[in-house]
């Protein structure tokens, strides 16, 4: 839905957005939203969850020193270097440097970490959602966008695979024929929706799905976004047309495309799915615009992201109706145990 969302300029949460506070650029991608944070400061994405004070730790001069000498090696030195290590030589020269830099400070703070020290893991699992709408070819401002097909993949953040995945189309209510357009686009037919149950009853199979692998219980997890639209947008307006009220547990998120710019140090116009997908040396697997493999896309992305060293965590949440920002001063939290969809007043 990437084209779709690029569009989506103009709705409110009853026929027009606005920009909120902390939303994101148009051009390229509305999806995309700068940061001038350092990924290779303290707090930041990719660095271990202690305050400022704690990175007086030695180890933490002697990863400084390594990277310097890493920021000095050529692209062949850089694949050798990897492949010695038998890691991923795949990717763009910054790809690849971040990965040796990761892995070099992955070790170093594993060992600190048997002594005492530091370490960087806080969620047990990541839930990758990325919803298709309803569209039109030109998207007019007027038009109502209904989700129709709810898909989520679960990341085992301590495996590093995909464990579990769930998918069911939504019927929509407002726009209940599906254009030509959107057919050809997500590949979702009209007897798909037709066949398939409203948003209130679909979101409450995606609550028991989640309890059911008890996340928010016994487990801490964060949702993941492939941009802040899916939540921002899609659910919001959803849950205003369904009359219900915004899920407590999506109303915090990772953005990965700020994760990705952030981690690898990349501009926000190399933060598209496909472009984060051809940097790190991967190829679309799937059907593009099929909400599932979207998610399964967005998942390698992360999982890839993990094994070199980045710390994803939340980075945007809604307030009020509103899209903002969350720093990376915050303090780490999971998502909340899901409950059932209430009705709104």
């Amino acid at each position: 839905m990437d084209d779709i969302k690029e569009n989506l300029n103009g709705l409110n949460l009853n026929g027009t957005m606005t920009n909120p506070a902390g939303g994101e650029d148009k051009p390229e991608s509305c999806r995309k939203t700068s940061t001038s944070e350092d990924p290779e400061s303290p707090g930041t994405t990719g660095t271990p969850l202690q305050a400022p004070s704690d990175f007086s730790d030695p180890v933490y001069k002697e990863i400084a020193l390594a990277n310097g000498h890493i920021n000095r090696m050529t692209k062949d030195e850089l694949r050798d270097k990897l492949s010695e290590l038998m890691l991923d030589t795949r990717g763009v020269k910054d790809v690849m440097k971040k990965r040796l830099k990761s892995h070099y400070k992955k070790q170093k703070l594993m060992a600190s970490v048997a002594d005492g020290g530091p370490t960087d893991t806080y969620y047990d699992y990541i839930c990758v959602v990325d919803y298709e709408a309803t569209c039109e070819e030109d998207n007019p401002p007027e038009f109502q966008h209904e989700i129709i097909e709810f898909p989520m993949v679960l990341i085992n953040t301590h495996t590093l695979e995909i464990e579990d995945t769930f998918q069911e189309y939504v019927r929509p209510e407002v726009n209940s024929e599906l254009s030509d357009f959107c057919v050809q686009l997500t590949g979702i037919t009209q007897k798909m929706v037709d066949e398939a149950d409203t948003f209130p009853a679909v979101l409450q199979r995606v609550v028991l799905w989640l309890q059911e692998r008890e996340l928010g219980t016994k487990h801490k997890y964060a949702m993941l976004t492939d941009g802040s639209w899916d939540m921002s947008k899609f659910l919001n307006i959803q849950c205003r047309v369904s009359r219900i009220r915004y899920p407590p547990f999506a109303k915090k998120w990772i953005n990965i495309r700020k994760s990705y710019g952030n981690f690898y140090k990349v501009p926000r116009t190399q933060t598209k799915l496909s472009t984060m997908l051809e940097k790190l040396g991967m190829r679309y697997e799937g059907r593009p615009h099929s909400g599932l493999d979207d998610s399964r896309n967005i998942a390698r992305i992360a999982v890839r992201m993990l094994k070199d060293g980045c710390q994803l965590r939340v980075n945007e949440r809604m307030h009020a109706g509103q899209l903002l920002s969350v720093p990376n001063s915050a303090p780490m939290e999971g998502a909340p145990p899901p409950l059932n969809p209430r009705t709104r007043e």
